[in-house]
């Protein structure tokens, strides 16, 4: 039993030498930005397979909501089956998943779906980027997880200037900056779900399993979308194999993201997890472009170049990150 918990005790600790490593913690955030980038165009595509018109906001809930369930199931279930005991949680977490569920899959996506039909597309894309700036105000202002430093902001604006400058299609008039509480309203309270959530990962998971936490919020949350979806009439009608093959690979897209994220969180700074979020859009722009025959909308040169203000702003920010992750480390070596 005890060599059992010493081995377990040497992996946990070689998986948080990875995920805090410059290298490992890029690695690691890439994965998740590529998947949730290939988002994008599969929700597109999605809607097609299963007859869901664009302003039918009660069947895109009842779409997100069978998806994130999916989604915790299956971390749920592969977690389960790895470890060879059921993951399931304590009465002290459940106060933890019903926080984060409110949050992180409920709040995030609720708000989402009711503010997307009547806000322009490319405004909601870079309301959206900022939840990544909102994230890092909120944990050194609000949470006081950390200190707001010059550099961080610096960093963040240059991640959000690549995020405009892929959405800009061309000119500076493209980008409507119109404002309805209904609308941009509703995508910006989104976007504070999300960015609340990224600060309640990092301190939640100080006291519980962070995988436990992302699998059981996505079953809640996503129950809690369902149910708001039927209660608004809200229809599936897959129209065959490939619908349900893509649904199983977007719950996959969830599961896997954001298990890898928490983790990330729960051993880095919010700041210098929060800042590699700008090559979602990025990601999701170029996928778009290659899986829905969107070629015409793809700037070369505009596209570097915002990919290069997303990576320097993903330099600036982990500048500060690996020193405070240094320090991190010599304290817990003190400590022990």
């Amino acid at each position: 039993m005890a060599r059992e918990d010493s081995a377990e005790f040497h992996m946990s600790e070689r998986r948080e030498r990875f995920l805090t490593s410059t290298w490992g913690a890029l690695l690691a955030a890439a994965f998740c930005c590529l998947l949730w980038g290939s988002a994008f165009p599969c929700i597109k595509i999605g809607y097609g397979l299963f007859g869901i018109a664009g302003a039918d906001t009660a069947s895109q809930m009842l779409f997100a909501g069978t998806r994130f369930l999916l989604a915790g199931v299956m971390v749920i279930l592969f977690v389960s089956a790895t470890s060879k005991m059921a993951l399931v949680p304590q009465r002290s977490d459940l106060g933890a998943i019903c926080l984060l569920a409110l949050f992180q899959t409920f709040g995030q996506y609720a708000f989402f779906y009711l503010g997307l039909a009547h806000a322009a597309g490319t405004t909601s894309s870079v309301i959206e980027a900022s939840a990544n700036f909102f994230a890092i105000l909120l944990s050194a202002l609000a949470f006081r997880q950390e200190r707001l430093t010059s550099r961080k902001v610096v960093g963040c604006l240059l991640g959000f200037a690549g995020v405009v400058l892929i959405n800009l299609g061309g000119s500076l008039g493209s980008l409507s900056f119109s404002f309805s509480p209904d609308g941009e309203g509703m995508i910006l309270l989104s976007t504070l779900c999300s960015a609340t959530s990224s600060c309640l990962i990092q301190q939640l998971s100080a006291r519980h399993d962070p995988v436990l936490l992302s699998g059981w919020q996505f079953v809640l949350g996503g129950l809690g979308l369902m149910a708001m979806g039927v209660a608004g009439g809200g229809v599936l009608s897959p129209t065959g194999p490939s619908a349900i093959a893509l649904l199983a690979y977007m719950a996959f897209i969830s599961a896997a993201a954001y298990s890898v994220w928490s983790l990330l969180l729960s051993v880095n700074s919010v700041s210098r997890i929060s800042v590699y979020g700008f090559m979602n859009p990025v990601f999701g722009f170029v996928l778009s472009a290659v899986l829905l025959g969107e070629y015409q909308q793809v700037d070369p040169v505009r596209s570097i170049c915002a990919l290069v203000l997303v990576s320097a702003g993903i330099v600036v920010v982990n500048r500060v990150g690996t020193r405070a992750g240094g320090a991190k480390d010599a304290s817990r070596s003190e400590a022990r």
